[in-house]
């Protein structure tokens, strides 16, 4: 089966062509990055023009790349949520309208449940699939979530942040600290400069809200921001590097401990990586170290894969066509859509 999907969920225009939800025949992407790098972050309004500009083309070079026509597409996908309401629009309405024209089957996927099916896709290297029960960290600009995955379509939240997302404090914090835009690339590249060989002279606070499997990184962010602000009203230099790599370390300890609490907790099968944030190398590597010392599976999907792509829409829409789903013509865009407390097959 080819299913073609489609991501508008933000500032990323993306079409893909995906096979049995493993395999990636095209895949293409418009990035609107240096247009809001102006703003320091997205203006819903440009992106959504943005988008309306990207979605034909897109759609083209995908179908150009995968060295197919229209009559080889076996179903259309979309991300009807969560996101921006108005890019959310352009790809939902985009894939209506050739599902439609061409009486194909049509599915809105969960963009939050699309990031986790990241881990079954693969281009060129073919790999088993991951093994139930599976845990996944979910970590994006909006989203810190552990979720556990008994089967395809049955999902637990096991914990979330109770404030500020890892993706979000991430971005907050490279915004203090001067740093471009998207926040959390430019912080890790900024971490990167504090000699590994040195140890870190800065501990910054960690919630760890013990007892529980939720995040907090609010506390973490604020701290920063304070120390920072003081360090420049008494006319102190702000060492970047420094701050930067106290503040990767902070949030990757808590990510990755109660991660691996977890998952021994639960007998997880395996561990996977989901959302913006899986590309952070510091926490692959710190995930990568404590789970394998425990002999615990590691997975996460090509940094190309970790942030918004139309790959992981088609992949994830695979398996709810399998089980027979469909969406409805009438389906709306969800902005504030989560995944199920818990949901059975």
């Amino acid at each position: 089966m080819l299913v073609l999907g489609i991501e508008s969920s933000c500032d990323e225009t993306g079409a893909a062509i995906v096979r049995d939800g493993r395999v990636i025949v095209a895949n293409a992407l418009a990035s609107q990055a240096e247009v809001h790098a102006r703003y320091g972050g997205v203006v819903p309004e440009v992106a959504a023009r943005q988008q309306l500009t990207a979605i034909i083309p897109v759609l083209e070079t995908a179908l150009e790349r995968a060295q197919i026509g229209w009559d080889d597409i076996d179903a259309i996908a979309a991300t009807y949520g969560p996101g921006l309401a108005g890019p959310l629009l352009v790809g939902v309405t985009a894939a209506k309208a050739i599902a439609y024209g061409r009486d194909l089957p049509f599915m809105g996927v969960n963009h939050l449940e699309a990031h986790i099916y990241a881990n079954w896709l693969h281009a060129e290297r073919e790999r088993d699939d991951p093994r139930f029960p599976l845990l996944s960290l979910l970590v994006s600009g909006a989203h810190s979530e552990l979720i556990l995955i008994r089967d395809h379509g049955d999902y637990e939240i096991l914990g979330q942040t109770r404030d500020d997302a890892a993706g979000e404090a991430f971005d907050k914090v490279a915004r203090v600290l001067g740093l471009s835009y998207p926040g959390g690339p430019s912080l890790q590249r900024a971490a990167a400069e504090w000699p590994t060989n040195q140890p870190l002279p800065l501990k910054l606070p960690r919630a760890w809200l013990r007892g529980t499997n939720d995040f907090s990184f609010s506390g973490i962010k604020t701290a920063v921001a304070q120390m920072v602000d003081k360090q420049r009203a008494a006319g102190e230099t702000v060492n970047v590097p420094l701050i930067a790599a106290a503040f990767q370390e902070a949030v990757t300890d808590v990510l990755a401990t109660k991660t691996l609490a977890a998952a021994k907790a639960l007998g997880a099968a395996e561990v996977a990586l989901a959302g913006g944030v899986a590309a952070n190398l510091a926490l692959r590597e710190r995930l990568a170290h404590d789970l394998g010392r425990a002999g615990i599976p590691f997975r996460f999907p090509p940094i190309a894969l970790c942030t918004d792509n139309a790959a992981m829409i088609a992949g994830a829409a695979y398996f709810h066509l399998q089980r027979g789903e469909r969406a409805d013509m009438l389906l709306d865009v969800r902005p504030g859509l989560a995944l199920p407390a818990r949901t059975g097959r």
